[in-house]
């Protein structure tokens, strides 16, 4: 076994429904900690589960019928897309294929958790650049780029501060990132942005050889149960990790309902539409609360609460309210909190207030 193993820890997911019922004695609570869609998925979805298929023979492992979906969808070729077990598989796949312990790899902190997981794996050097005002510092980023880096990880709206980073910024990054140097930009939150100036990507794919988007089912979508996500870059690349996917590495079944789900955007528009009321509600309320939350285009909030995150996790679970503590994200004072369904953040708020009011004695 590699010796970095010893040193890693495994990902420390939202604390689960059932295990909080059983562990606290309650009967009643709601999960605002993994920034799952509360809206579920969409009836066509549903329908779609409901003839689940022939489970005793292996998926398509090319996955062509979702390939032929996706690539009409975002207008590329069925060649540029690559499919994994969530976007975290392509993640894992990228760091195997171009990181080794002669490398290193460039990302913000805090960031999403597994691009540094998987870099440590696999022996690279890792450098960390620390967030401005909670967004990637990208002249800092570029700064960085020596003849050894191999790979650049731009979370797009970042996890788990929500922000994220502009057209503009975004495209003098790539100008100054040398063409054999690959830009990963993580866009699994994309379907929730409003913002004007959010960068295109899949247009930049025309100019830009060394750019990869990564996307995912589970969000937006409401498959995060299924485990479904891609990669969209240059033929010629994805054609080179291919040989590294697993073989069946996607089901049948989260193949089918990707389709599915891909095909009703209606769904994705209401729950958009839901999404952006109930932060605008839930962030006036914390200001209110003379919190900050962070300006947002998730479909989350990282909230400084001015105190340990870690106290106020606990005093909302003992609530029914499970949340992530900013202490494991890199962000000690705050709190993380998915946006829920207009009853649940109702609930959330009560149950905020009362433990606000409680501090106050």
């Amino acid at each position: 076994m590699k010796p970095v193993v010893d040193d890693l820890k495994p990902y420390e997911p939202g604390k689960p429904i059932e295990v909080v019922k059983e562990e606290l004695g309650l009967d009643s609570v709601i999960k605002m900690a993994s920034n799952e869609n509360p809206h579920g998925s969409s009836q066509v979805v549903q329908k779609q589960l409901e003839q689940a298929g022939t489970p005793n023979l292996y998926p398509d492992g090319h996955a062509r019928e979702l390939r032929q979906a996706v690539a009409h969808y975002l207008q590329v070729e069925d060649g540029q897309l690559l499919f994994g077990a969530g976007s975290d598989e392509v993640i894992l796949l990228l760091c195997r294929a171009m990181l080794s312990a002669q490398t290193n790899t460039v990302m913000a902190t805090p960031t999403f958790s597994q691009y540094k997981q998987n870099a440590a794996v696999e022996g690279a050097r890792i450098i960390e650049v620390p967030l401005k005002d909670g967004v990637h510092d990208l002249d800092a980023m570029a700064d960085c780029i020596d003849d050894d880096t191999r790979i650049m990880w731009v979370c797009n709206p970042n996890n788990p501060s929500g922000t994220y980073v502009d057209a503009s910024d975004f495209s003098a990054f790539m100008k100054r990132v040398p063409s054999d140097v690959l830009v990963v930009m993580d866009e699994a939150y994309g379907e929730y942005v409003e913002a004007d100036d959010y960068p295109n990507s899949l247009e930049m794919l025309n100019t830009y050889e060394n750019l990869l988007i990564l996307r995912t089912f589970s969000k937006m979508y409401g498959l995060a149960g299924l485990r479904i996500g891609y990669a969209v870059g240059a033929e010629s690349f994805i054609s080179k990790l291919e040989p590294l996917r697993p073989p069946f590495n996607t089901t049948t079944l989260a193949q089918k309902a990707a389709i599915a789900a891909l095909d009703d955007q209606g769904f994705v528009h209401d729950c958009r539409e839901k999404n952006l009321r109930e932060k605008k509600k839930l962030e006036v309320f914390f200001k209110d609360n003379r919190c900050f939350p962070y300006p947002s285009e998730a479909n989350f909030l990282l909230v400084d609460v001015g105190i340990n995150g870690d106290r106020v996790f606990d005093a909302l679970l003992h609530r029914g309210i499970i949340v992530r503590s900013g202490e494991a994200l890199g962000f000690p004072n705050c709190i993380r909190v998915s946006i829920g369904t207009e009853k649940e953040n109702e609930q959330f708020m009560a149950s905020f207030a009362e433990w606000i009011q409680a501090q106050n004695g």
